[in-house]
């Protein structure tokens, strides 16, 4: 069955942003990607019912998936006898505000997480979020507020007494 050509357009044209989106969302890039797969896979079957503006309905497939998603997280690591070896470079300075900052991001409950990326990475407007989520507009301003409030007290945002984080 091959792929309408609507369909292969559109994600040719907005994998990019979807993929970002996806990431933010999900903490890393495999999970990102397979978040963005199984949403276009679900996409797919309906793509002759979502009409001309078919990006919002994607997206808010995607929201719905990843608020569905109850896998358990894997940390990454892998256990070796041998350990590689250390190259040392100091461009992890430049990393460490992104890198705290994201962390604080994935303390985040899911839906204040999805209400912050909506808002602030994709920068929908709060009418926007809302339809993105299905939710009311009221519940994007709170979720986003708890979401802002949560992040100005996390310690690892705050600076010290000495200006330094």
């Amino acid at each position: 069955m091959g792929a309408a050509p609507e369909f292969t357009e559109f994600v040719a044209a907005r994998t990019p942003a979807l993929l970002r989106t996806a990431y933010l969302l999900t903490g890393d890039w495999a999970s990102g990607e397979d978040l963005l797969q199984t949403t276009l896979e679900q996409c797919w079957r309906r793509w002759n019912r979502l009409g001309e503006h078919p990006e919002p309905y994607v997206r808010q497939a995607m929201l719905r998936t990843f608020l569905s998603w109850r896998r358990r997280r894997w940390t990454g690591e892998r256990p070796t006898e041998e350990l590689p070896e250390v190259v040392v470079a100091d461009a992890t300075d430049a990393y460490d505000e992104r890198e705290q900052l994201w962390r604080a991001l994935q303390r985040l409950p899911r839906r204040q997480r999805a209400v912050v990326v909506l808002r602030y990475f994709d920068d929908l407007s709060e009418q926007e979020t809302a339809a993105a989520l299905g939710i009311a507009v009221g519940t994007v301003k709170s979720q986003t507020s708890k979401a802002l409030a949560a992040l100005r007290v996390d310690g690892s945002l705050v600076l010290g007494m000495d200006g330094v984080s």
